[in-house]
């Protein structure tokens, strides 16, 4: 099992990707579940399963992601939000590798590395008894901790040619995807959204820009009221 942490927007599912797709478990599936949107009264169903009939609604049998992910990997991203009363079993799930539909009696045994994924400080949620101390033990087996961009601004010019290529796949290898006064701006921000802030940066740019490169005048207001920060190094003949 290996946990993640990382701000909100650092790329925890692309960290849990690499894991999968490096693994032995690659050509299995990896199945991603976010814990903190499921509605509390499903998120039993949505993980283990149901039998027909087990509560108003289950019209049919169904397999949880569990079953689903039999043979790979299941991400639970932001794992600090399911609910206590589930935890336990959860831990059960993870000690015995077997798995009880909701309203079934007969065990289902299921084979699936588990990744999570998280922004909160479990020990301190376990101190104050809103997490289980023995299941943070069991998900830590291996600890992966993704930097916020503040703390990585140097990789700021290669995301930001990523991201303007993803946009504009057309774009020649060699070509300038961001002058010198735009990419300062960006190198002066504090990023509180981390990478998927930065996205949503660079596609806004895109959309106001017809011709590359992105310049400062492209970029959401709130950066022109910024210093810029001189670039230390610029590379624009990165691989498309």
């Amino acid at each position: 099992a290996v946990l993640v942490r990382g701000e909100t927007g650092t790329g925890k599912e692309l960290v849990a990707r690499a894991i999968h797709e490096g693994s032995s478990r690659a050509d299995g599936p990896l199945v991603a579940v976010n814990c903190g949107a499921l509605p509390e009264h499903l998120v039993e169903s949505e993980l283990f399963g149901h039998r027909k009939g087990a509560f108003t609604g289950a019209d049919e049998h169904r397999a949880g992601l569990f079953e689903v992910a039999d043979g790979g990997t299941l991400f639970l991203d932001e794992i600090g939000e399911l609910p206590r009363s589930l935890q336990s079993r959860l831990l059960r799930v993870l000690e015995s590798g077997e798995i009880r539909r909701v309203g079934d009696n007969h065990p289902i045994t299921v084979d699936v590395r588990l990744v999570c994924a998280t922004h909160r400080a479990l020990e301190t949620m376990a101190k104050e008894g809103e997490f289980r101390e023995d299941l943070l033990f069991r998900i830590n087996t291996f600890e992966i901790t993704v930097p916020s961009l503040r703390d990585r601004k140097d990789d700021i010019p290669a995301l930001v040619d990523h991201f303007v290529r993803r946009g504009r796949p057309q774009t020649p290898p060699r070509a300038e995807t961001i002058d010198n006064e735009a990419l300062g701006l960006l190198l002066a921000h504090d990023w509180p959204g981390n990478i998927r802030e930065l996205a949503n940066v660079i596609e806004h740019a895109l959309v106001l820009c017809d011709d590359l490169p992105v310049r400062a005048e492209h970029l959401p207001g709130r950066f022109r009221q910024l210093v810029p920060v001189t670039p230390v190094k610029r590379q624009t003949d990165s691989a498309s």
